[in-house]
């Protein structure tokens, strides 16, 4: 793709040049740090002729345009995706080797950008991705946060949450646009003013505070195409930086507020909400990228296009999740305010033009907000939401005539409460599910009212992850094999790996797939050893989970299952046993005090079992701090075994399952999410399944749960691990460390019923389960087959397929054809 700009000498004169004028220093003399910045502004300059090329193109062809609003794009390291997208990535390698340089150790400078944190993140990151290398028109807008989440460190096998100053170093890929700054206005009260002129009413907010919304730019660089996307962050700043007036008169506090406001809009991902000011800044936050964006976006519209009524024609807005929803009604008020049209108007624009992704089955995780803070701090947005609900509530009770509980259940007001996916729904053109077992409970049990009363808008699209990172990125040993195999086709068009399915049968194949997983698994261990002190066998079965500590995730039931093994092999030291190395990932929110206690107690485990040289090395467990999409790509490419364990019908679809699936690692799991679709393409052969299904649990859950004491009293293995939580084996003689978890397996709490995601329901399943992984890895033969024909039944799983099915079916997006600069 770059050929004429990666001429190998032009591009070590480039780096060269940007030590010395960045850093005045000749390059013998920089820093690995110093190194990775000048080889990125080198590379950026590069993609910049692109970028300029498809904006061009754009102005030119004016294709519709997706605006995708999402709270977190989990993006990963730019350097090596961005060379892997522009086909350079060899090229610089070499031009690099020549110098001295390791590509492997500029690339590790990089930090994660820290702009998200678990899958719906991570699946904004690969769809952006997706549009750009299949020619769509696309922004991604977000939020710039100063720290992201927080990185995680652990500390006596406590999760403790340390700033990410991923920003410290600058971040080369960025490009501040201050032309494009927007005021976002929060607080304050409404004047209500006739027109003369309009002869119409205007609202007017007053006493309001507000901050200045400066958006970055970061290029999105879609695959061998010449096409170049933008991810669009908003940074927030004062619009006074400093009140210098206020502050003569003494009044400090008024002197700094302002900049307070801007400084914490952007500082953290995910602010702790379980208090009020929490909830408060989360809602400044959604309101202040969607508005900007939405003031950008309307005024890019009207610089080619006179009828704002037309907008859906050449724009549509995808909500990812329920944190953007307030679009619908910031939306409408610039229509109605800004742009002087009537509500009726407005709504057919805004219902024309606004769709919505749905991520969650559970009806908690679904956002709601207290109507007094909502109403304080957008007073104006407020009105609109009152009037949207006042009309819907009318339409419910024509279609329902005498049935309130319709509308209590439907309302977008109700219970003192914003409900922001209904209002999602009633406005949205579309409202998708994210794998089609997840749209089916939505269809039927969490949205069915709505199902029931607009049927057409629901349809799934099941998620999908891109193969460029998390192969050919992360894993170039398996990329290289499938391309010596089957051509390189596969890297826009992930279909075309069932062609390796024949391989499965031949002998040498499978021997050289397995070769590949065992020099990842050393890659991995060697990581492992550096960063944990823990050593480990790469012959022993990697068993992993890495994602989101939730408890419907069920890490519980996966060490449960470690203190169960560990029992059995101290009992009973002469039984056949293969090697396991458990490896576990996963951040939990800072408020969320049970998931922080699961990983203490993966670690206390840890600790008790890696010192026990009674067992001869034949468990391992491992904890890997600080889990992200770099660390990821190695994980994914080592794994064995994928654990996918959520309780079945609480996981909308999984995105992990398929990067283990694509680089060659059987799942082990429940009919959850997208695990049904992933045993369809593989053969359930080919997978390990157990459990409850998603009907049973629904059945438990509508019938009060189920008694988890029971099966404690009556099973003494399971009896035996339970205990374990409170008899002070993992926890130094401390009976109360793991009270709270013991508690939550056997008794009810604060109205919640026990065992909510049935750990000890499924346990002996999913013990035989583990069994059968083990039969079948001793089956070298066996278990080649299974890791090969896991990669080559991949091909629905790519996130190319996704955004296809998006823009058939909802978007409509034009197709656009970036010719590059001559």
């Amino acid at each position: 793709m770059y050929s004429k700009r990666f001429e190998k000498e032009t591009f070590k004169n480039d780096v060269k040049e940007n030590v010395r004028t960045l850093y005045r220093k000749e390059i013998e003399e920089a820093t690995p740090q110093q190194i990775f910045q000048a080889v990125s502004y080198a590379v950026k300059e590069a993609i910049v002729d692109d970028w300029l090329a498809t904006q061009k193109t754009y102005e030119k062809e004016d294709p519709k345009t997706v605006y995708y609003m999402s709270m977190e794009f989990l993006m990963g390291r730019a350097l090596g995706n961005n060379l892997i997208n522009m086909t350079a990535y060899k090229e610089v390698k070499e031009a690099l080797d020549e110098m001295g340089i390791d590509l492997n150790v500029v690339e590790d400078q990089e930090p994660d950008a820290a702009l998200g944190n678990g899958g719906l993140g991570r699946l904004a990151a690969c769809f952006l991705d997706s549009l750009a290398s299949l020619g769509y028109a696309a922004y991604g807008c977000g939020i710039r946060y100063r720290y992201g989440m927080f990185k995680q460190k652990i500390k006596d096998g406590y999760q403790v949450e340390v700033p990410d100053n991923w920003l410290k170093d600058g971040n080369p890929f960025e490009i501040r646009r201050d032309e494009y700054a927007k005021e976002v206005r929060f607080g304050g009260t409404i004047r209500v003013q006739y027109n003369e002129q309009t002869k119409k009413e205007d609202f007017i907010q007053e006493n309001y505070e507000s901050v200045l919304a400066i958006p970055y730019d970061m290029p999105i660089v879609g695959y061998g195409n010449h096409v170049v996307n933008t991810l669009r962050i908003w940074d927030a700043q004062a619009i006074t930086d400093f009140k210098l007036d206020a502050f003569d008169r003494g009044e400090y506090h008024k002197a700094i507020e302002q900049e307070n406001l801007a400084k914490t809009i952007v500082e953290v991902l995910y602010p702790n909400d379980n208090h009020y000011a929490g909830k408060e800044l989360r809602l400044k936050q959604q309101y202040f990228f969607v508005s900007a964006s939405l003031q950008v976006m309307l005024e890019k519209y009207k610089k080619k296009h006179k009828d704002v009524r037309k907008l859906y024609e050449k724009v549509t807005i995808q909500m990812n999740d329920t944190h953007p929803t307030v679009a619908v009604a910031e939306l409408m008020r610039l229509l109605i305010d800004q742009e002087g049209l009537g509500w009726d108007e407005a709504w057919e624009v805004t219902t024309k033009t606004v769709a919505y992704t749905n991520h969650t089955i559970m009806s908690e995780a679904l956002e709601k907000w207290p109507i007094d803070l909502f109403s304080r701090l957008l007073p104006r947005v407020y009105q609109i939401v009152q009037e949207i609900n006042r009309r819907f509530v009318e339409q419910v009770r024509r279609m329902y005539p005498g049935n309130e509980d319709k509308v209590r259940k439907m309302a977008i007001l109700m219970d003192g409460q914003v409900r922001m996916a209904h209002m999602a729904i009633i406005a949205g053109y579309s409202v998708n599910g994210v794998a089609r077992l997840h749209t089916e409970i939505l269809k039927h049990q969490e949205l069915k009212d709505f199902y029931e009363m607009m049927p057409e808008k629901f349809n799934n699209k099941t998620n999908g992850i891109t193969q460029r990172r998390f192969l050919l990125h992360g894993n170039p040993l398996l990329a290289d094999w499938v391309t010596d195999h089957i051509g390189d086709g596969w890297i826009t068009d992930l279909s075309q790996m069932s062609k390796l399915k024949p391989l499965a049968d031949d002998p040498k194949a499978r021997a050289e797939f397995m070769d590949i997983k065992y020099k990842n698994k050393e890659r991995l261990a060697k990581y492992i050893l550096e960063h944990n002190g823990v050593e480990i066998d790469p012959r022993s079965i990697y068993d992993v989970q890495v994602k989101r500590l939730h408890e419907y995730k069920r890490q519980l039931l996966n060490i449960l299952h470690v203190m169960y093994l560990y029992n059995q092999i101290k009992e009973h030291p002469e039984m056949s046993f293969y090697p396991r190395t458990f490896i576990f990932g996963a951040k939990a929110s800072a408020g969320y005090v049970r998931a922080k206690e699961i990983i203490k107690l993966i670690n206390s485990v840890a600790d008790v079992v890696n010192n026990d040289l009674s067992i001869n090395g034949k468990l391992k467990v491992v904890f890997i701090e600080d889990y992200r999409v770099s660390n990821a790509e190695w994980i994914f490419a080592a794994a064995d075994v994928s654990e996918q364990i959520s309780t079945a019908s609480k996981e909308a679809s999984g995105t992990g399952n398929m990067k283990f699936m694509l680089n060659g690692a059987p799942t082990l799991g429940t009919m959850d999410g997208a695990n049904v679709e992933i045993v369809e393409e593989v053969g359930i052969e080919n997978a390990f399944i157990f459990g409850l299904s998603s009907d049973e649990v629904i059945n438990y859950e509508n019938n009060g749960g189920y008694n988890p004491q029971e099966i404690y009293f009556n099973d003494w293995d399971i009896k035996r691990v339970v205990d374990q939580l409170m008899d002070g084996t993992y926890s130094h003689g401390d009976h109360e460390m793991f009270r709270d978890l013991y508690n939550s397996l056997l008794n009810t709490q604060g109205g919640d019923r026990p065992d909510r995601y049935f750990i000890l329901k499924d346990f002996r399943s999913y013990a035989e389960a583990q069994k059968k992984v083990e039969e079948a890895y001793k089956d070298p033969d066996r278990w080649a087959k299974m890791a090969l024909l896991n990669t080559a039944s991949c091909g629905k799983f790519t996130s190319d397929r996704t955004i296809q099915e998006y823009v058939d079916n909802i978007w409509k997006l034009d197709y656009v054809t970036v010719k590059p600069e001559a």
